[in-house]
């Protein structure tokens, strides 16, 4: 039965009309954004396969393209799609952090920097670029790793941070193993950012690790 034969109570948009987008389940999202089905499935029908096939909808949006268009109901244009909504997500919570201090807003720098570091199968060590009042002035990606670590180099951060005028800095980097606990690295490797930026009066904020769904920040622990 297609989703418009449904009772209009239980179709997914009607339910997000009336109730919002919250009290829907991923694949009652995930049907939204597909619109269609395949042959003999509905979208919602479609959209349970996937998330079962992908292991949740996390690694669904994380998929690389040849993974994703290889799955029956999808393609380029439905690739094209997801990759502009993510884009959109991620360019609206970077908006929003650039308007505030990023110390007086927590929870909208974590949201921020996991959305951009947690689906990426590899190590990725970024920095957020602060002004004198911790505005945000950049985000880069400085340092790409296997799923084992990134090399970083302060020499390269160093000659970002005078590049940009930046008066403090925010580092993040992702755990592929979805654990975000620190280790040992994190916290050396930590010290000797903030030793070397210390010379130039750059400050290290905080230093946070993104696993799946969480984040662990450095300075809350007292590492900083």
């Amino acid at each position: 039965m297609a989703i418009t034969d449904w009772p209009a109570g239980e179709r997914p948009r009607e339910k997000l009309l009336r109730q919002g987008a919250k009290s829907l389940s991923d694949a009652e999202l995930l049907a939204i954004f597909l619109r269609t089905g395949t042959r003999g499935k509905s979208a919602l029908g479609l959209a349970r396969d996937l998330l079962r096939e992908f292991g949740g909808l996390q690694p669904l949006l994380a998929a690389d393209r040849d993974s994703f268009c290889a799955m029956p109901g999808l393609g380029d244009a439905k690739f094209c799609q997801l990759q502009a909504v993510l884009e959109m997500a991620h360019r609206h919570l970077g908006e929003a952090l650039a308007r505030s201090d990023v110390l007086s807003s927590p929870e909208a720098t974590r949201r921020y920097l996991r959305s951009r570091l947690q689906s990426y199968p590899h190590e990725v060590f970024a920095c957020l670029f602060l002004d004198n009042r911790h505005r945000v002035i950049a985000f880069e990606e400085l340092f790409q790793g296997t799923i084992d670590g990134a090399s970083i180099y302060p020499r390269e951060i160093l000659r970002r941070c005078l590049h940009h005028n930046a008066a403090a800095v925010i580092f993040a980097h992702n755990h592929p193993s979805g654990v975000a606990e620190p280790s040992r690295a994190d916290r050396q490797i930590t010290q000797r950012l903030k030793d070397a930026l210390s010379l130039v009066d750059i400050r290290v904020l905080d230093h946070i690790v993104i696993g799946h769904g969480q984040c662990v920040s450095l300075a809350e622990q007292g590492l900083l």
